[in-house]
Protein backbone atom coordinates (compact mmCIF):
# COMPACT_ATOMS: atom_id res chain seq x y z
CA UNK A 1 0.00 0.00 0.00
CA UNK A 2 1.39 3.40 -0.94
CA UNK A 3 0.41 7.01 -0.55
CA UNK A 4 1.62 9.76 -2.89
CA UNK A 5 2.78 13.09 -1.46
CA UNK A 6 4.23 15.76 -3.80
CA UNK A 7 5.08 13.18 -6.42
CA UNK A 8 6.99 10.87 -4.08
CA UNK A 9 5.47 7.53 -2.98
CA UNK A 10 5.53 7.02 0.76
CA UNK A 11 5.44 3.32 1.57
CA UNK A 12 3.06 2.67 4.42
CA UNK A 13 2.63 -1.07 4.23
CA UNK A 14 2.92 -3.82 1.69
CA UNK A 15 2.91 -7.60 1.54
CA UNK A 16 5.99 -7.86 3.71
CA UNK A 17 4.46 -5.90 6.59
CA UNK A 18 4.71 -2.48 8.17
CA UNK A 19 7.48 -0.12 7.12
CA UNK A 20 8.25 2.56 9.67
CA UNK A 21 9.22 6.04 8.46
CA UNK A 22 12.93 6.76 8.28
CA UNK A 23 15.25 9.70 7.47
CA UNK A 24 15.43 8.35 3.92
CA UNK A 25 11.91 9.72 3.39
CA UNK A 26 13.37 13.23 3.18
CA UNK A 27 15.72 12.50 0.30
CA UNK A 28 13.47 10.90 -2.29
CA UNK A 29 13.85 13.06 -5.43
CA UNK A 30 10.83 14.88 -6.76
CA UNK A 31 12.05 15.24 -10.33
CA UNK A 32 15.14 16.04 -12.39
CA UNK A 33 18.12 14.24 -13.96
CA UNK A 34 20.33 12.01 -11.86
CA UNK A 35 22.73 14.04 -9.77
CA UNK A 36 20.57 17.16 -10.12
CA UNK A 37 17.34 15.98 -8.52
CA UNK A 38 14.97 18.51 -6.99
CA UNK A 39 14.14 16.94 -3.64
CA UNK A 40 10.90 17.38 -1.76
CA UNK A 41 12.38 19.78 0.84
CA UNK A 42 13.85 21.92 -1.95
CA UNK A 43 10.55 21.98 -3.80
CA UNK A 44 8.53 22.83 -0.69
CA UNK A 45 10.97 25.54 0.39
CA UNK A 46 10.80 27.13 -3.07
CA UNK A 47 7.01 27.22 -2.92
CA UNK A 48 7.15 28.72 0.59
CA UNK A 49 9.52 31.45 -0.56
CA UNK A 50 7.36 32.34 -3.55
CA UNK A 51 4.26 32.32 -1.35
CA UNK A 52 5.85 34.59 1.27
CA UNK A 53 7.01 37.09 -1.35
CA UNK A 54 3.55 37.15 -2.92
CA UNK A 55 1.75 37.54 0.42
CA UNK A 56 4.04 40.31 1.64
CA UNK A 57 3.80 42.13 -1.68
CA UNK A 58 0.02 41.95 -1.82
CA UNK A 59 -0.40 42.59 1.90
CA UNK A 60 1.62 45.81 1.82
CA UNK A 61 0.61 47.06 -1.62
CA UNK A 62 -2.26 49.36 -0.66
CA UNK A 63 -1.63 50.42 2.92
CA UNK A 64 -4.41 52.40 4.58
CA UNK A 65 -4.68 54.44 7.73
CA UNK A 66 -7.48 52.17 8.89
CA UNK A 67 -6.10 48.71 8.13
CA UNK A 68 -8.11 45.87 6.74
CA UNK A 69 -7.85 42.33 8.02
CA UNK A 70 -4.80 41.44 5.94
CA UNK A 71 -2.94 44.64 6.74
CA UNK A 72 -3.82 44.31 10.41
CA UNK A 73 -2.37 40.79 10.48
CA UNK A 74 0.88 41.88 8.85
CA UNK A 75 1.18 44.89 11.12
CA UNK A 76 0.62 42.69 14.17
CA UNK A 77 3.41 40.30 13.14
CA UNK A 78 5.70 43.19 12.24
CA UNK A 79 5.00 44.94 15.53
CA UNK A 80 5.68 41.76 17.45
CA UNK A 81 9.08 41.24 15.82
CA UNK A 82 9.94 44.93 15.98
CA UNK A 83 8.97 45.68 19.55
CA UNK A 84 8.92 42.41 21.47
CA UNK A 85 12.02 40.86 19.90
CA UNK A 86 14.23 43.41 18.16
CA UNK A 87 13.90 46.41 20.46
CA UNK A 88 13.85 44.43 23.68
CA UNK A 89 16.94 42.35 22.89
CA UNK A 90 19.04 44.63 20.70
CA UNK A 91 18.21 47.93 22.36
CA UNK A 92 16.53 51.12 21.20
CA UNK A 93 19.76 52.52 19.78
CA UNK A 94 20.54 49.87 17.16
CA UNK A 95 17.46 47.71 16.69
CA UNK A 96 15.84 49.40 13.66
CA UNK A 97 18.41 48.31 11.11
CA UNK A 98 17.94 44.66 12.09
CA UNK A 99 14.12 44.55 12.08
CA UNK A 100 13.81 43.57 8.37
CA UNK A 101 16.34 40.78 8.82
CA UNK A 102 14.68 39.37 11.92
CA UNK A 103 11.22 39.67 10.37
CA UNK A 104 12.40 37.72 7.32
CA UNK A 105 13.98 35.05 9.54
CA UNK A 106 10.82 34.69 11.66
CA UNK A 107 8.42 34.44 8.71
CA UNK A 108 10.66 32.09 6.73
CA UNK A 109 11.23 29.69 9.62
CA UNK A 110 7.58 29.79 10.68
CA UNK A 111 6.23 29.18 7.17
CA UNK A 112 8.61 26.28 6.55
CA UNK A 113 7.82 24.79 9.95
CA UNK A 114 4.10 24.90 9.22
CA UNK A 115 4.61 22.79 6.11
CA UNK A 116 5.04 19.88 8.50
CA UNK A 117 1.31 19.83 9.23
CA UNK A 118 0.02 21.17 5.90
CA UNK A 119 -2.18 18.58 4.12
CA UNK A 120 -0.64 16.95 1.02
CA UNK A 121 2.79 18.27 2.06
CA UNK A 122 3.45 17.04 5.60
CA UNK A 123 7.14 17.86 5.47
CA UNK A 124 8.89 20.82 7.10
CA UNK A 125 12.07 21.71 5.16
CA UNK A 126 13.54 22.77 8.50
CA UNK A 127 13.44 19.09 9.48
CA UNK A 128 16.33 18.56 7.04
CA UNK A 129 19.59 19.48 8.77
CA UNK A 130 20.94 21.47 5.82
CA UNK A 131 18.22 24.12 6.14
CA UNK A 132 18.81 24.97 9.84
CA UNK A 133 22.56 25.00 9.15
CA UNK A 134 22.11 27.46 6.28
CA UNK A 135 19.83 29.70 8.36
CA UNK A 136 22.26 29.57 11.27
CA UNK A 137 25.15 30.45 8.97
CA UNK A 138 23.34 33.62 7.92
CA UNK A 139 22.66 34.57 11.56
CA UNK A 140 26.27 33.67 12.42
CA UNK A 141 27.65 36.10 9.83
CA UNK A 142 25.23 38.88 10.76
CA UNK A 143 25.88 38.86 14.51
CA UNK A 144 29.64 38.65 14.15
CA UNK A 145 29.72 41.43 11.57
CA UNK A 146 27.53 43.54 13.84
CA UNK A 147 29.92 42.96 16.72
CA UNK A 148 33.09 43.67 14.74
CA UNK A 149 31.52 46.78 13.20
CA UNK A 150 30.42 48.15 16.56
CA UNK A 151 33.34 47.10 18.77
CA UNK A 152 36.26 46.81 16.37
CA UNK A 153 38.26 43.61 15.99
CA UNK A 154 40.09 43.78 19.33
CA UNK A 155 37.17 45.37 21.15
CA UNK A 156 34.82 42.58 20.07
CA UNK A 157 36.92 39.98 21.84
CA UNK A 158 37.65 42.28 24.76
CA UNK A 159 33.98 42.84 25.49
CA UNK A 160 33.46 39.09 25.91
CA UNK A 161 35.19 39.20 29.28
CA UNK A 162 32.94 40.72 31.99
CA UNK A 163 34.27 43.69 33.88
CA UNK A 164 35.81 42.87 37.25
CA UNK A 165 37.09 39.43 36.28
CA UNK A 166 40.54 38.88 37.86
CA UNK A 167 43.39 38.97 35.37
CA UNK A 168 44.46 35.49 36.45
CA UNK A 169 41.33 33.83 35.10
CA UNK A 170 40.51 36.36 32.35
CA UNK A 171 42.27 34.28 29.63
CA UNK A 172 40.26 31.20 30.60
CA UNK A 173 37.01 33.18 30.53
CA UNK A 174 37.95 34.63 27.14
CA UNK A 175 38.62 31.18 25.67
CA UNK A 176 35.30 29.88 26.98
CA UNK A 177 33.45 32.90 25.56
CA UNK A 178 35.16 32.55 22.19
CA UNK A 179 34.13 28.89 22.09
CA UNK A 180 30.58 29.89 22.99
CA UNK A 181 30.36 32.70 20.40
CA UNK A 182 31.92 30.77 17.54
CA UNK A 183 30.97 27.14 18.21
CA UNK A 184 28.32 26.53 20.88
CA UNK A 185 25.85 29.20 19.82
CA UNK A 186 25.59 28.27 16.13
CA UNK A 187 25.67 24.56 16.89
CA UNK A 188 22.80 24.68 19.38
CA UNK A 189 20.83 27.15 17.27
CA UNK A 190 20.82 24.80 14.29
CA UNK A 191 20.34 21.56 16.20
CA UNK A 192 17.47 22.89 18.31
CA UNK A 193 15.40 23.78 15.25
CA UNK A 194 16.35 20.64 13.35
CA UNK A 195 15.74 18.27 16.28
CA UNK A 196 12.27 19.57 17.06
CA UNK A 197 11.10 19.63 13.44
CA UNK A 198 12.61 16.24 12.60
CA UNK A 199 11.09 14.57 15.65
CA UNK A 200 7.67 16.07 14.94
CA UNK A 201 7.70 14.83 11.36
CA UNK A 202 8.72 11.32 12.36
CA UNK A 203 6.10 11.09 15.11
CA UNK A 204 3.22 12.27 12.92
CA UNK A 205 4.28 10.04 10.03
CA UNK A 206 4.57 7.05 12.35
CA UNK A 207 1.06 7.51 13.77
CA UNK A 208 -0.51 7.98 10.33
CA UNK A 209 1.38 5.15 8.67
CA UNK A 210 0.83 2.85 11.65
CA UNK A 211 -2.87 3.67 11.78
CA UNK A 212 -3.32 2.94 8.07
CA UNK A 213 -1.50 -0.37 8.42
CA UNK A 214 -3.58 -1.44 11.43
CA UNK A 215 -6.87 -0.55 9.74
CA UNK A 216 -6.07 -3.07 7.01
CA UNK A 217 -5.44 -5.93 9.48
CA UNK A 218 -9.03 -6.65 10.46
CA UNK A 219 -11.80 -5.30 12.67
CA UNK A 220 -10.02 -5.62 16.03
CA UNK A 221 -6.80 -4.08 14.76
CA UNK A 222 -8.83 -1.34 13.12
CA UNK A 223 -9.78 -0.12 16.60
CA UNK A 224 -6.11 0.32 17.42
CA UNK A 225 -5.68 1.99 14.05
CA UNK A 226 -8.42 4.46 14.92
CA UNK A 227 -6.57 5.22 18.15
CA UNK A 228 -3.41 5.83 16.14
CA UNK A 229 -5.25 8.27 13.87
CA UNK A 230 -6.65 10.02 16.93
CA UNK A 231 -3.16 10.42 18.34
CA UNK A 232 -1.99 11.81 15.00
CA UNK A 233 -4.84 14.34 15.14
CA UNK A 234 -3.96 15.40 18.70
CA UNK A 235 -0.23 15.51 17.99
CA UNK A 236 -0.91 17.81 15.03
CA UNK A 237 -2.07 20.54 17.41
CA UNK A 238 0.90 19.94 19.68
CA UNK A 239 3.20 20.09 16.67
CA UNK A 240 1.60 23.38 15.63
CA UNK A 241 2.53 24.84 19.00
CA UNK A 242 6.09 23.53 18.69
CA UNK A 243 6.45 24.97 15.20
CA UNK A 244 5.40 28.45 16.28
CA UNK A 245 7.55 28.32 19.41
CA UNK A 246 10.63 27.18 17.47
CA UNK A 247 10.27 30.02 14.96
CA UNK A 248 9.99 32.44 17.88
CA UNK A 249 12.96 30.93 19.74
CA UNK A 250 15.17 30.94 16.64
CA UNK A 251 14.41 34.61 15.98
CA UNK A 252 14.71 35.48 19.67
CA UNK A 253 18.16 33.92 19.93
CA UNK A 254 19.28 35.58 16.69
CA UNK A 255 18.28 38.97 18.11
CA UNK A 256 19.94 38.12 21.42
CA UNK A 257 23.24 37.28 19.72
CA UNK A 258 23.13 40.48 17.67
CA UNK A 259 22.36 42.51 20.76
CA UNK A 260 25.15 40.83 22.68
CA UNK A 261 27.61 41.67 19.92
CA UNK A 262 26.54 45.32 19.95
CA UNK A 263 26.64 45.67 23.74
CA UNK A 264 29.53 47.60 25.22
CA UNK A 265 30.24 44.89 27.75
CA UNK A 266 28.70 42.15 29.87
Amino acid sequence: MTSVTLGRPLVLADESGFHAPSPADFWQPYFGPEGWEITRPMFVMTLVTIGLVALLTLGTKNLRLVPGKGQFLFETVYGFVRNDISRDLIGSKHYKRYVPFLLAIFLFVLANNLMGITPFVMLAPTAVIGVPIALTAVVYVVYHLAGFRQQGFIGYFKHMVPEGVPMVIAPVVLLLEIFSYFVTRPLTLALRLFGNMFAGHMILTLFVAGGWFLVQQGALMAIAGAGSFLMAFLMTFFELLIQVVQAYVFTLLAASYIGDGLAEGH
